[in-house]
């Protein structure tokens, strides 16, 4: 896309761009007074009433976060607090929470233990709540339609179904599972670079950050629904997608020697399964090879087989940063949050039952306890990244409301999914309903689906150029000249709205095509990313992840050849993951050799 054409165009007021979670502080004081004694009484008449009113307040909650893609996001967020706050108060005196300090002293830098203690220990639902259970009602949507509905990845189910006696009947299943989440997330998580080769403003950021920086400078949240992100944010989308579907799983990192002040070196994801952790590159795409270059390697073999990971290696075109000697001690990065092992999560989930059944709570001496007892896992922390994406966001915001550019580089890449006009609001409607695993719709209660929403996108060529020059057209679109516009000024603005409706297309383009490759209509999704992405004369930045998504259709066709020569294109940001999977899926269909020696 040539950036070079947004330079003139004016930002509107309602760009918005990300949602900000503020904690609401209350603050009491004053002279003595029978306060407590007001609030005692208004509390016991606010829960008589809520008992004679038999509202289900956890229903109402959950219902409108399932919906807060389409409503006004401050009112429905008061909304839930409120349903929230009115089931807490209805339950009985809470337990005092276990801190675990250790634990968050490793975000302390970020989060200070005092911050971190407080939104830990409180007893009432807020807006970072919301924003909290949003992202894991999304988690858990994803979760359960890769576990249930979508494809997988049938090179490693296959060695999985082969050895289903000697892995065990639940851990082939826990593990068949991880596979199709991975999947799912390499698919549709498209890898950035670390460095986005980007101009880069004058923004003095806190705690050293910089600008767009890699793991930090999106949200987690804002990973998901733009289904676009570098290896540290895809390790986050796996993580987050595991922990749906009940299964332990971190970001393991090198441990520093003892006397280096160096930080742990994210590695690769771990999944706990049974005693063993199987390890996924997210950066490869690619889970990390097994002994005898077949199925999942598990963190023992790899620390005891120096083989397991020099085969990882590509020689002539890559080299795996790692070898047996760097992963003996590693350290075990746990993506959690105050808000999630705080004894309100607890609470909340354990009255989640049903189609409310969701992961909030994450205990965290189990957890940690739970991964340190594997040989190899010396340590486990809080993972820093998440802390620093908020924090990230809060300070670029800032940055933008006072430099043009920042504005710009923030605002424009993704102003046809978060900006407020009607496209980009029905864009993001078929986002949400796609993750939600939404697809179809329902026509009785004129619910569109995914499909529909991202079909209402794909406005014909013709009829983009025509924009410039048809005024009926432009009515049609709701694009009018306001008196006193130059008319130059009004064309320019007239190709930005073209830009953003081509941009628009081609985004939902690519969507529809992940669409038919998890519905398994394998022609289909063939079609869509060849032709209507590819091959569609639009420069867009889906390129790279649409010639990844055929190549994975091409295999799945069983056309080996013309997968592996997409796999083995140069220069993509995945590239060393797909010529392991180009060698892997060759293996297959070679015939038998000797094994090879260990």
């Amino acid at each position: 896309m040539d950036s070079s054409a947004f330079r003139s165009h004016t930002v509107a007021a309602g760009f918005a761009t990300t949602i900000l979670a503020f904690c609401v502080v209350m603050a009491a004081g004053g002279c003595k007074d029978d306060t407590q004694t007001l609030r005692s009484i208004q509390a016991s008449r606010q829960l008589k009433k809520q008992a004679e009113s038999k509202v289900d307040h956890l229903g109402e909650a959950f219902s409108l976060v399932s919906k807060l893609i389409e409503l006004q996001p401050e009112s429905a967020a008061r909304q839930i607090i409120y349903h929230l706050n009115s089931w807490e108060l209805s339950q009985p005196n809470a337990e005092n929470v276990q801190v675990p300090t250790d634990l968050l002293k490793s975000i302390s830098q970020i989060v200070p233990l005092e911050d971190a203690t407080a939104v830990l220990t409180r007893n009432t639902f807020d807006e970072a709540d919301v924003e909290f259970l949003k992202l894991r009602y999304l988690y858990r949507q994803v979760a359960e339609f890769a576990r249930t509905r979508g494809p997988s990845d049938t090179h490693f189910e296959k060695w999985i179904d082969a050895n289903r006696d000697s892995l065990g009947p639940e851990s082939s299943d826990q593990l068949a599972v991880a596979l199709r989440l991975f999947d799912w997330m390499v698919r549709n998580i498209a890898l950035q670079p670390v460095d986005l080769n980007q101009p880069v403003p004058n923004a003095n950021l806190p705690l050293g950050m910089k600008f767009n920086g890699a793991g930090y400078r999106q949200t987690p949240f804002q990973t998901l629904f733009r289904g676009t992100g570098d290896a540290l944010q895809r390790c986050g989308t796996f993580i987050g997608l595991c922990r749906q579907a009940d299964l332990p799983a971190c970001l393991l990192a090198t441990a520093p020697s003892a006397d280096s002040s160096d930080q742990p070196r994210p590695w690769a994801v771990g999944v706990l399964i049974g005693k063993e952790v199987y390890l996924f590159d997210c950066a490869l795409g690619i889970p990390i090879i097994g002994p005898g270059q077949a199925g999942i390697a598990t963190l023992a073999q790899a620390r005891r087989d120096a083989t397991v990971l020099r085969r990882m290696n590509v020689p002539g075109w890559f080299d795996y940063p790692l070898q047996k000697d760097d992963v003996q001690q590693c350290v075990a990065l746990l993506m959690m949050s105050p808000e999630s092992i705080s004894g309100r999560a607890s609470r909340l989930q354990d009255a989640l039952t049903g189609d409310l059944r969701l992961g909030i709570y994450d205990d965290p001496q189990r957890t940690v306890d739970a991964f340190v007892a594997n040989p190899g896992i010396a340590t486990a922390k809080m993972w820093e990244i998440p802390f620093l994406a908020q924090v990230y966001q809060v300070a670029v915001n800032r940055l933008a409301e006072q430099d043009a550019m920042v504005m710009f580089l923030t605002t424009a890449p993704w102003a046809i999914l978060e900006s407020e006009f009607e496209q980009a609001k029905r864009l993001a409607l078929g986002r949400w309903r796609h993750l939600q695993g939404d697809l179809d719709g329902n026509d009785v209660e004129g619910i569109e689906g995914a499909k529909k929403l991202y079909l209402s996108q794909r406005q014909p060529e013709f009829e983009i150029a025509d924009l410039r020059i048809d005024v009926e057209l432009q009515k049609n679109y709701g694009i009018r000249r306001e008196l006193g516009i130059p008319a130059e000024v009004y064309d320019r603005q007239i190709q930005q709205v073209q830009l953003l409706m081509r941009q628009g297309k081609v985004t939902a383009t690519y969507w529809l095509g992940l669409v038919q490759y998890d519905t398994n209509r394998l022609d289909l999704a063939k079609n869509w990313f060849q032709q209507r992405v590819l091959d569609d004369g639009l420069e867009s930045d889906w390129e790279n992840a649409a010639r990844y998504n055929l190549a994975r259709t091409f295999e799945s066709l069983g056309e080996i050849a013309q997968a592996t020569d997409l796999y083995k294109l140069e220069g993509l940001p995945q590239e060393h993951g797909n010529r392991l999977r180009a060698r892997l899926i060759n293996r297959e269909t070679e015939p038998a050799d000797a094994p090879e020696a260990p």
